[in-house]
């Protein structure tokens, strides 16, 4: 099979050699000229533009698309719509919102366009040795690709979800629990970091890996990460969000699910990437006007 592929950056390129390495050709594209060079280092095809791309592919073409979410998708998708012909299949193997998954599968169905909103995990790693996939859309459609993705998954790691959107979903509420996960980590390891033993960290990790209750692949990236640095200290205290964590709140609320963990790990996100928190300025100033307790200045920065 030959695939045309919309991104080529870490994820998309090695995809692209997890591809070829089961014997299918890829030919991408890339609006940055660099990625299109190192993927040209690395033995993968590029074109310059989407169009030219679509051209080399013989129909029925499969063209899957690794581009961030939102703007940049829906502008592929609204092109692809223009270039391809009824029996294609696209495949957006990005983080999307699963209800722009939803108006995709539409957007492409009017033209007999075939789509697959599929969920990846695994990271950089999984792309390029087998990754997790979890797959959304017709299952007539699923069916002409699933060869594939089962060949670059890894073992147990192809699962067809369901109907349209179903993919992305379900990749959604997979990051809200990572979220909660990798949060508890956290806690508990700062919990060893301030205690009164010396404990090893990256030693502990690795003793949690073995055995134990919540051994786990993150629990190895963690044993690692210690490795590197054994109090982390060249790294900033900032968590950054995808925004699949808050997805899955959001979604959770429409439906009156609760999950607590999920959402004050998304909130403790948002509370990182503060300078300095207003609201704390608020209960400080509070504790100091009913009990007089003592608050902390900020330094003067006048000269």
């Amino acid at each position: 099979m030959t695939i045309g592929l919309v991104g080529l950056g870490k994820m998309g390129l090695n995809l692209a050699l997890n591809a070829q390495e089961h014997g299918h050709s890829v030919i991408g594209t890339d609006l940055n000229a660099e990625s299109r060079r190192k993927a040209q280092e690395a033995g993968v095809e590029s074109e310059t533009a989407l169009a030219s791309l679509v051209q080399r592919l013989v129909p029925p073409r499969v063209i899957w698309v690794m581009v961030p979410a939102g703007e940049a998708v829906d502008a592929v998708m609204t092109e692809l719509t223009q270039l391809l012909s009824p029996g294609d299949t696209v495949i957006d193997a990005g983080n999307s919102h699963f209800r722009d998954s939803l108006n995709h599968h539409q957007q492409l169905k009017e033209k007999q366009i075939g789509f697959l909103d599929v969920g990846t995990s695994g990271g950089i790693a999984g792309a390029r040795r087998g990754a997790c996939f979890m797959v959304g859309g017709e299952p007539e459609v699923a069916g002409r690709v699933a060869p594939l993705l089962q060949q670059m998954a890894v073992e147990g790691g192809y699962l067809y979800a369901g109907g349209p959107g179903a993919g992305h979903f379900l990749k959604m509420v997979h990051n809200g629990i990572e979220y909660g996960m990798m949060q508890a980590i956290g806690e508990g390891f700062a919990v060893l970091e301030g205690s009164p033993y010396s404990y090893d960290l990256a030693k502990v990790a690795h003793c949690f890996n073995h055995g134990s209750v919540v051994r786990s692949w993150l629990m190895e990236l963690c044993e690692q990460a210690f490795q590197k640095s054994p109090h982390l200290d060249e790294i900033a205290d900032v968590m950054h969000s995808s925004g699949e964590g808050q997805w899955t709140v959001e979604e959770a609320l429409r439906e009156r699910v609760p999950v607590p963990v999920i959402a004050l790990s998304l909130l403790m996100r948002f509370r990182s990437e503060e300078k300095s928190s207003f609201t704390g300025k608020v209960v400080a100033a509070l504790r100091n006007e009913f009990g007089g307790h003592p608050v902390d200045r900020v330094e003067s920065t006048d000269s």
